[in-house]
């Protein structure tokens, strides 16, 4: 059986010429077919590191997040998206990797502590990490509890959060279609969150709780969604159950 290939560094060290190329490329016609609005741009540091929190409603939020700003956000990925295999694996991998994506193995425990280490690497290196708190997509458009790995990353790298809203891209790709309607979302960045004052207390899981629950609460302020105070639902792997909440 062949070895599997250390999810936290794949995507790591590459992709910049890509993702200046897709950008350059996909960025000027996507503007011009779905005109995005674009609210409070100066709210994201020019300089340094941070993270962007986002709602989750599409997979075409981690395209329309991108344009919105001239600096780069590196995305934590499906790690699905690594490790298939076939054509269509290759092509995926060759993507992600590609385009410096850091891939987000959903099974728990040490595989998420690899994530976040590969996601620390990345604001080490003062770049922006976009994530996803709610660790899937919105099935019905409400949002929902946040996973507390964004408040875990937050506190150990020491950088500001900054909420991000993203309204109308389920409207352009509802969850099962690719692109079913042409309309003109909005990405809203809000003011970065400062949680300096948690300092040391990254392994304190009532602070994690208590830091994940700003960072959404700050997002849905953004967004008008309704909130749902439960994690999101997430569809099974092939062959086994519902996996907990992590």
């Amino acid at each position: 059986m062949p070895e599997r290939p250390d999810l936290a560094r794949l995507g790591e060290g590459g992709g910049r010429a890509v993702y200046s190329v897709l950008r350059g490329v996909l960025g000027p016609v996507v503007n011009r077919v779905f005109r995005p609005e674009v609210e409070g741009e100066h709210n994201v540091p020019r300089h340094g590191p941070a993270i962007l929190a986002a709602n989750h409603l599409s997979f075409v939020d981690w395209l329309f997040m991108p344009i919105a700003i001239e600096r780069r956000i590196t995305f934590a990925a499906k790690s699905d998206y690594f490790t298939g295999v076939g054509v269509k694996g290759w092509a995926q991998r060759r993507f992600f990797a590609g385009t410096g994506q850091v891939p987000v193995d959903r099974s728990g425990g040490k595989a998420s502590m690899a994530a976040i280490d590969a996601g620390l690497r990345v604001l080490r290196r003062g770049e922006l990490f976009g994530i996803f708190p709610e660790g899937t997509r919105s099935p019905d458009g409400r949002l929902y509890k946040g996973r507390t790995g964004v408040a875990r990353l937050a506190l150990t790298a020491r950088v500001p959060v900054v909420p991000t809203a993203l309204v109308g891209t389920d409207v352009i790709a509802p969850p099962g279609r690719i692109i079913s309607r042409v309309v003109s979302p909005i990405v809203r960045f809000g003011k970065p969150l400062d949680f300096s004052r948690y300092e040391g207390m990254e392994d304190d899981r009532f602070v994690l709780r208590s830091v994940t629950d700003e960072i959404v609460y700050a997002i849905m302020e953004l967004s008008g969604q309704e909130y749902v105070d439960v994690y999101a639902p997430r569809k099974p792997r092939p062959g086994r159950g519902q996996e907990p909440p992590t």
